[in-house]
């Protein structure tokens, strides 16, 4: 393939900005990138308060998440090519308007349907907060000082991965759900004041400005019913009927996936320019974000259910937990991006950061049992956290590197729209792995013939007959034998000492191996599924080229 990039091209791109204006908008444009990814997991703490108060049934509940996901993912190469043309500034804050507006929605909803709305309307924001922040980085940074920055907007991905639930759980304890939302008006209002007073507009001229309304519904008429297909996926499992209604709606993405290409091939100003796609670099760093966006958040989603079902520790310390994990990304984030501006080159770290991934995910697919022990979960989840690290920053850099200054926005939004889609996608597919190892793994548990006389074993039921079900946005119907619970109940059914009672707890103690065993295989399998997944991203990134990176040599006005 050729390559559409050229060096000469782009030495030009960043405009020039003082380093306080540089400084103020960074600021402004982190504030909002922490909105969105903060609200990506901030409401899963929230999640049991919200259930109980609106009471949200089993089939709505997944779309608190899910609304928010598909909203934002489907508009952000719309607003990508926006950006383009508009200025970054005034995408950025029709994103954040949009976004809180959708935030006060969220905190007043009384019904589910009203909070689904709003968590959709809040999407739509976020979408336009993703893509505008690593499209200002390639506005006021050349690529070979870029990588720094990048990484730190990496890092915020991370930290809102363990920040968010905790967050979320403080406020939700301390004063409500609503709270959850209403946080963001006042951080929103700090990032507003921020971009308003000291961004410049960072627009580049254009001969014409039109929009391609027609590949902007069509790229929502091919992404949108293939999200709801994938959401709906998770259920077939448990409910073979809704294959026709995925099958249908793949059927209607892949019409107007069709219609798309053919409406861009012929449009003056296309959403997504195809010709991107001969450029190799462009094509591959693409497949790669999707690749390894698949494993990136899978990695994440499904180690506190090992935390909590396995090492019985709480929600809260299973959150706690996973900061070795975060600070890994954190740290890979950072140390690759400073060094891609040290050595001037991105693959090699592309590559080593794949390899410590393929480790990170073997250790932990291979060599998780019952008996680890919370120290040697620690060091395995630090491990894949430094490989984790570098996917978003150095990718992203890549691409923005091989395109032209005018088509920094798409080349951008291209970026993050399929990192997202293979997040979906990836968790989606794993979620499936792990409910069909668990459901396959609780087949040979069975509640021992001394506990039935117990009044709590009901709860033993409930659970056995639930654990394995793939439903909501991730897989937590698994089965915690709550053991002290227990304990306590057979202490009050017989008499402590006695041989009824050594007889229940030892049956106990075997219900809660088998189970913890259980649990324990189909996690390891998530991790070896994710181990391929990562394997693939290197494949991948092997066929990505490495352009040198640009320099820039002189910047035009703020524009």
């Amino acid at each position: 393939m050729g390559r559409t990039a050229r060096p000469d091209v782009a030495f030009d791109a960043p405009f020039a900005l003082t380093r306080r204006e540089k400084v103020f908008t960074l600021v402004g444009v982190l504030l909002g990138l922490l909105l969105a990814a903060l609200d990506q997991t901030i409401v899963a703490s929230a999640g049991p308060a919200i259930q109980r108060d609106l009471n949200v049934s089993a089939a709505e509940y997944p779309w608190i998440t899910t609304a928010y996901m598909i909203a934002s993912t489907v508009t952000v190469p719309i607003y990508g090519k926006l950006s383009d043309l508009y200025g970054r500034r005034t995408i950025l804050l029709t994103g954040i308007f949009i976004f809180l507006c959708g935030s006060l929605a969220c905190g007043i909803s009384q019904s589910t349907i009203a909070l689904i709305a709003s968590r959709a309307l809040q999407g739509l924001g976020s979408a336009a907060l993703f893509t505008s922040a690593f499209a200002v980085l390639a506005d006021i940074f050349a690529p070979a000082e870029r990588g720094k920055y990048q990484g730190i907007f990496g890092a915020c991905f991370a930290l809102s991965s363990v920040v968010g639930p905790l967050v979320g759980g403080f406020l939700t304890d301390n004063f409500s759900w609503h709270w959850v939302f209403f946080v963001n008006l006042p951080v929103g209002a700090v990032a507003v004041t921020f971009i308003v007073t000291r961004m410049p507009a960072l627009r580049r001229p254009r001969q014409r400005l039109a929009i391609d309304y027609w590949g902007a519904v069509l790229l929502l008429l091919s992404v949108l019913p293939f999200l709801v297909a994938v959401s709906m996926g998770r259920s077939m499992i448990n409910n073979p009927t809704s294959m026709r209604w995925v099958l249908a709606l793949v059927v209607l993405s892949s019409l107007a996936l069709w219609a798309f290409f053919m409406v861009e091939r012929r449009a003056a100003d296309p959403l997504l320019d195809l010709n991107l796609f001969r450029n190799r670099t462009f094509s591959a760093g693409n497949l790669s974000a999707f690749i390894l966006g698949a494993a990136f958040l899978s990695a994440i989603v499904f180690l506190p259910l090992f935390l909590v079902n396995v090492l019985d520790l709480s929600a809260t310390a299973a959150g706690l937990t996973l900061t070795p994990l975060t600070f890994g990304i954190v740290a890979g984030n950072i140390i690759s991006g400073q060094l891609v501006s040290r050595l001037g080159r991105y693959k090699p770290l592309m590559v080593f950061s794949n390899v410590v991934q393929l480790v990170g995910f073997g250790l932990l697919g291979f060599t998780l049992t019952p008996e680890s022990s919370q120290a040697s979960v620690t060091f395995k989840m630090v491990v894949l956290g430094l490989g984790l690290g570098p996917s978003i920053p150095l990718y992203t850099l890549a691409i923005q590197n091989a395109v032209e200054p005018r088509s920094l926005g798409v080349a951008t939004a291209a970026a993050t729209f399929f990192r997202q889609i293979g997040s979906t996608m990836g968790v989606t597919v794993l979620g499936l792995v792990f409910a069909l190892m668990l459901g396959t793994g609780l087949q040979a548990v069975s509640i021992p013939p001394e506990l039935p006389q117990l009044p709590t074993v009901s709860a033993l039921e409930t659970a056995l007959n639930t654990a394995g079900e793939a439903e909501g946005s991730s897989p937590i119907a698994t089965m915690h034998v709550d053991v002290p619970t227990f304990e306590r109940a057979i202490d009050a059914a017989h008499a402590p000492g006695s041989e009824p009672n050594q007889q229940a707890r030892a049956a106990l103690s075997r219900y809660s191996a088998q189970t913890k065993a259980a649990v324990t295989s189909a996690i390891a399998w998530v991790y070896r599924g994710g181990l391929l997944i990562a394997l693939l991203g290197l494949l991948s990134t092997l066929r990505i080229p490495e352009l040198p990176l640009q320099r820039a040599r002189a910047a035009p006005g703020h524009g």
